[in-house]
């Protein structure tokens, strides 16, 4: 039997990542989100309208995907209510936002620089994805969103990732991608913990974004 019901979270499963950016100061940027998805060398990514993720993306045109394993889950909860940008609204303090400049110290984290972009890399990742924006589209119904389409332009990827004998082949055994499901994160088909932005999510009214 089936439920006639509104949803409201569809997160069904999708990986987490970390978008790294550069800020209007020139400042390093890293905010954890999981609307992502692939197909061929593109990517598109669904983001907050009043985020600071996409403030950089449209101003910068470039970014990188870092993509963080299970393992990883504290790092990328630790990010989670922090935001780069000084000017807080009011219903995010609510939610318990708070400014931080060195996201990534407040992670864990070593920043590096991206090869063809200047946004950066997520050294701990084991996959980092060196993007370039060749689209925003508003999303139909909802004005509060938009669709970036990012085209990869190079990509590093842990070694130990790679199928022996090849060079262009993740071993789809040994990565354990983390997975946003249903506002939880999860890991080799584990739960794993609750996400602390959840709770933000889950109000009234409210979307998922990156900050």
């Amino acid at each position: 039997m089936h439920k006639v019901t509104d949803l409201k979270v569809l997160y069904f499963g999708t990986p987490v990542v970390l978008i790294g950016s550069r800020n209007e100061d020139g400042g390093a940027n890293l905010a954890p989100m999981s609307s992502a998805w692939w197909l061929g060398q593109s990517c598109v990514l669904g983001l907050g309208n009043s985020s600071q993720t996409s403030a950089n993306l449209r101003r910068e045109g470039e970014c990188v995907l870092n993509l963080p394993c299970a393992a990883q889950v504290d790092a990328v909860d630790a990010l989670a209510l922090l935001t780069a940008n000084p000017h807080i609204a009011e219903y995010r303090r609510e939610q318990g936002y708070r400014h931080e400049r060195d996201k990534f110290g407040a992670a864990g984290l070593t920043e590096l620089p991206g090869e063809l972009v200047r946004a950066p890399r997520a050294a701990e990742c084991p996959v980092q994805l060196e993007c370039r924006v060749e689209a925003a589209t508003p999303l139909a119904g909802n004005e509060g969103c938009t669709a970036f389409e990012v085209t990869v332009v190079r990509a590093h990827v842990d070694e130990g990732l790679i199928v022996p004998g090849t060079d262009h082949y993740v071993d789809p055994v040994g990565w354990d991608p983390l997975i946003m499901k249903f506002c939880e994160f999860f890991g080799e088909g584990r739960r794993l913990s609750p996400s602390r932005l959840a709770e933000g999510w889950r109000m009234p009214g409210r979307l998922p974004a990156a900050v």
